[in-house]
């Protein structure tokens, strides 16, 4: 069942990238909270609304389970448990982004998601560097700045494959 109430992705344009680090091009954004997100519109599947997934047993909290989607069983990872978000509720805002990492298809659920910025590389600054002991920035490539927005710019394909994430054990050991 796909979402009514999230914008059409245009279809990306070229990315230029130099380095490690942030890079310029086409960002899809979303909200967790009261926070604002972008992530790589290239690792983006496709956009569904949330429906309750099958838990796994011992699963950690931020993974909710899967779903069957067209045939491939999908897991589903909540962003706003695994990020540590105050509230995780569910309404018809919360949306699942279908993404493609490392060749395996994972669902991240968000709070909504807003649109597609195009972010050329002035507008992107480095990530602010905190104590690893306090805070994880490992995931964040950098911060866009937009009008008077500024988005959290998230390496998702680094957090998706993180070892404590457990889902692409597969994948690393090939």
């Amino acid at each position: 069942m796909e979402a009514s109430n999230v914008p059409a992705l245009r279809q990306p344009g070229a990315v230029t990238t130099k380095g490690h680090g942030p890079k310029s091009g086409e960002y899809l954004t979303f909200r967790l909270g009261s926070e604002e997100y972008g992530i790589d519109i290239l690792k983006v599947q496709e956009i569904r609304s949330y429906e309750q997934p099958t838990r796994i047993a011992n699963a950690p909290d931020f993974i909710k389970g899967v779903v069957n989607l067209r045939g491939v069983i999908v897991p589903i990872v909540d962003l706003r448990l695994k990020l540590n978000c105050a509230t995780a509720e569910y309404n018809s805002f919360t949306v699942v982004i279908v993404l493609n990492v490392k060749n395996r298809v994972v669902g991240a659920v968000v709070d909504s998601v807003s649109d597609v910025l195009e972010l050329s590389r002035d507008a992107i600054k480095p990530a602010p560097e905190l104590s690893s002991a306090t805070v994880d920035t490992s995931f964040i490539t950098g911060i866009g700045s937009v009008a008077d927005r500024m988005l959290i710019l998230m390496d998702i394909e680094g957090l998706m494959s993180s070892a404590e994430m457990g889902l692409m054990e597969a994948a690393i050991a090939a």
